[in-house]
């Protein structure tokens, strides 16, 4: 695991803090910001697992996928034996654990189930079953137990 400094691990909260926001700007070329002419003020979601994957999930888990220590342990994904069932890590960017949230808000079936695939089968990793949007909306609508 690798150690963070403190103040690694405040730009990293700050990060997190504001995923939307850095998301849509991070996606929108930057003639199109403005309101020039011709130009758009439409922010631009990332689509693809790495996608998501570069501008939601590496911000914790390291462009490695190999986590962290610091002031919390962030969990490696890669080599993770975990992640051969699709329902656990689609259960964990659905419904948060610890530290982690949930992206419900922030992300759609459709890009959860495209991160979940890439990170499943990448970094070591190699569970070639798809995800798909229902197996997210599955998951979605699952209560709790107890």
């Amino acid at each position: 695991m690798r150690s963070f400094s403190i103040g690694a691990q405040l730009a990293a909260l700050a990060l997190a803090a504001t995923p939307a926001v850095a998301l849509a700007q991070a996606q929108t070329p930057p003639q199109s910001r403005g309101d020039s002419p011709g130009g758009s003020n439409i922010l631009r979601a990332p689509v693809t697992g790495e996608q998501v994957y570069r501008q939601v999930c590496q911000a914790c888990h390291m462009a490695d996928a190999k986590g962290g220590s610091g002031a919390a342990t962030i969990p490696a994904l890669a080599n993770n034996p975990r992640l051969s069932a699709a329902a656990y890590p689609i259960t964990l960017v659905v419904k948060g654990r610890g530290a982690m949230p949930g992206f419900t808000d922030l992300l759609s079936p459709a890009q959860i189930a495209n991160v979940v695939g890439y990170i499943r089968t990448h970094f070591g990793n190699t569970y070639p079953k798809p995800v798909t949007d229902g197996d997210v909306t599955q998951i979605e609508g699952a209560k709790p137990a107890g």
